[in-house]
């Protein structure tokens, strides 16, 4: 009988278990019952949990540690992408991306879209061209073709796509977005700049080019991808109802195999659309879940620095389009951000704020602090996501109120995202990027996510060498680091991805670190992140993962 009431359903022995708790960092053995961990330590500490019926996992030697928690991606957007729509690579030229869309063209059904991406932000000019756009309308065979940037927030569409759309040389630029024409003749280009982007986004909504079915088929997809890389945690950053929905019902089917913490956007977003704010709020309680919390609001203040739109203390460089002296806008006046961060604290909801630009993330700071004035302290931990151009007054601020830095997506390194921001911003501003190490002194609560799908993989690993190395993972831009002074070590930054995320989450007292009484969270891994050089971080394989003790991934010896 006291078998029964002790026992371990599950053992993990023989390993080098780094648990990310202070207390007790390391350990070789972990006992789980009932999706907990009830020991953790040495043999002995496990040794009256061993029963008859304990399953035993022997780690043979193999580092564990406890599963991510990536704090911003786009689970459904993620899983379309990788299901459903044409990818190519953000370096690809103008003709290159010609070619991969006449290749989708030639196999496509009549009069279909031809929906993927993601073309450089450094591309943006170049597409806003006659020619640009000659070249993509004869690739695409006259079907509608989107096509997405690697900020998500911009879209190159064909001819037909726009007909479709009802854009013509007439319509006017939306509130917060531009319709690109050539600077010589005028013409439509098919670009479409941040709002914009929504007048053709909604076109293939209207046609249902996603269904119901395909949704909650991306979504479970999206799952499996994060969980083969060992996330076992995540926070979907613009959460509407069919994601909700989705999540809602894999995890009510027992098929759920991750903490989702849920965004809800306070207006439409320009990429999906449906209810939004406080109607959406009113629902989140019909779709809580054990593992599914829609505890967060999503609010975009700016757009992104690489098409001008996010919104900064200096001036870009120059454009025949802009003139000397433009800083970008905020999409929200202070008194409106701090009404909404009102609404959500009183509803108990935490704001993910979008803010790209350096005085975007001033605003918001002030908007939270003013708040906090007026509501005193919270449990609440409001993000600012992309947290990566910062005034040097600002960076105090984030410990000071207690706002969380959403340190995604992956690009703390040199990539073709940084070379658009360089011709946007001028390269010695453009490389003070992602002030890392300066917001760990400051005391900062620090969280590492992917942004998937504008990072077309959410592979945590690059970003974790990126933030140790300043170095681009992949070897593009050798011998190239990006501002090396806010390298961070290894421990900080696993902290950074495991414990400090779980916390930004809202779950710090479920997951994050592996102690008695957590979720069995673990990741087993091919090789002892302590022991390597840096620039092999990256070559990280996760072998298996394990959620709530139930083992959700297994690497085939094939893989």
């Amino acid at each position: 009988m006291s078998e029964i009431k002790t026992s371990a359903d599950m053992l993990f022995r023989n390993g080098r278990i780094y648990t990310v708790n202070p207390g007790r960092p390391w350990a070789s053995c972990a006992a789980v019952k009932a999706g907990r961990f009830v020991a953790v330590g040495e043999e002995s500490d496990i040794e009256p949990f061993v029963g008859s019926d304990t399953e035993v996992v022997d780690l043979a030697g193999r580092m564990a540690m406890p599963g991510i928690v990536d704090i911003h991606n786009h689970i459904m957007m993620g899983g379309q992408a990788d299901l459903y729509e044409l990818r190519f690579s953000s370096s690809h030229s103008i003709s290159e991306i010609a070619g991969a869309v006449r290749g989708a063209a030639e196999k496509a059904a009549p009069g279909s879209w031809i929906v993927g991406g993601q073309f450089g932000n450094d591309l943006l000019q170049r597409l806003n061209t006659d020619a640009a756009a000659a070249e993509l309308n004869a690739a695409s065979l006259g079907h509608p073709v989107l096509l997405r940037d690697d900020s998500y927030h911009n879209r190159w569409a064909s001819a037909e796509a726009l007909r479709l759309a009802g854009v013509t040389e007439e319509t006017e630029n939306p509130v917060d977005g531009e319709i690109g024409r050539d600077l010589d003749s005028g013409r439509l280009t098919g670009l479409m700049v941040e709002a914009a982007s929504g007048i053709i986004e909604r076109a293939l909504a209207k046609v249902g080019h996603y269904t119901a079915e395909m949704d909650r088929a991306a979504v479970a997809r999206s799952i499996a991808v994060l969980n083969s890389f060992g996330v076992t945690g995540f926070v979907d950053a613009a959460s509407m109802q069919p994601i909700l929905a989705a999540l809602k019902g894999l995890d009510d089917r027992g098929e759920l195999s991750a903490w989702a913490v849920c965004a809800m956007p306070i207006v439409e977003p320009g990429f999906m659309f449906g209810t939004s704010g406080e109607e959406l709020f009113a629902l989140r309680d019909q779709y809580r879940s054990a593992h599914v919390k829609p505890d967060y609001a999503k609010m975009f203040l700016d757009g992104v620095p690489g098409a001008k739109t996010a919104a900064f203390h200096e001036p870009y460089v120059a454009d025949p389009v802009r003139g000397c002296c433009f800083r970008g806008t905020t999409m929200l006046t202070v008194p409106e951000l701090i009404r909404w961060l009102g609404k959500c604290e009183k509803l108990g909801l935490a704001a993910k704020i979008h803010c790209a630009g350096d005085a975007a993330v001033t605003q918001a700071l002030d908007a939270i602090e003013v708040v906090r004035s007026f509501n005193g302290p919270t449990a609440l931990i409001h993000h600012i996501a992309h947290a990566s151009y910062i005034a040097p007054d600002d960076i105090r601020r984030f410990a000071d109120l207690g706002v969380a830095a959403d340190l995604s997506p992956i690009i703390w390194f040199p990539t073709v995202f940084l070379e658009a921001h360089k011709a946007a911003m001028g390269a010695e501003r453009a490389q003070r990027f992602w002030p890392n190490r300066d917001l760990k002194l400051a005391g900062a609560l620090m969280a590492g996510g992917s942004d998937w799908p504008v990072i077309p993989n959410p592979d945590p690993w690059h970003g974790i060498e990126g933030m140790v190395t300043r170095r681009n993972p992949a070897g593009d831009f050798p011998g190239l680091a990006l501002w090396p002074e806010q390298a961070l070590d290894l421990a900080t930054v696993i902290e950074i991805y495991t414990i400090d995320a779980a916390r930004a989450a809202g779950l710090g007292g479920f997951t994050g670190s592996i102690e008695v009484g957590k979720s069995a969270d673990l990741i087993v891994l091919n090789q002892p992140l302590f022991e390597i050089p840096a620039d092999q971080l990256a070559e990280t394989i996760v072998q298996m993962t394990f959620f709530e003790g139930r083992k959700v991934y297994e690497r085939n010896h094939e893989q």
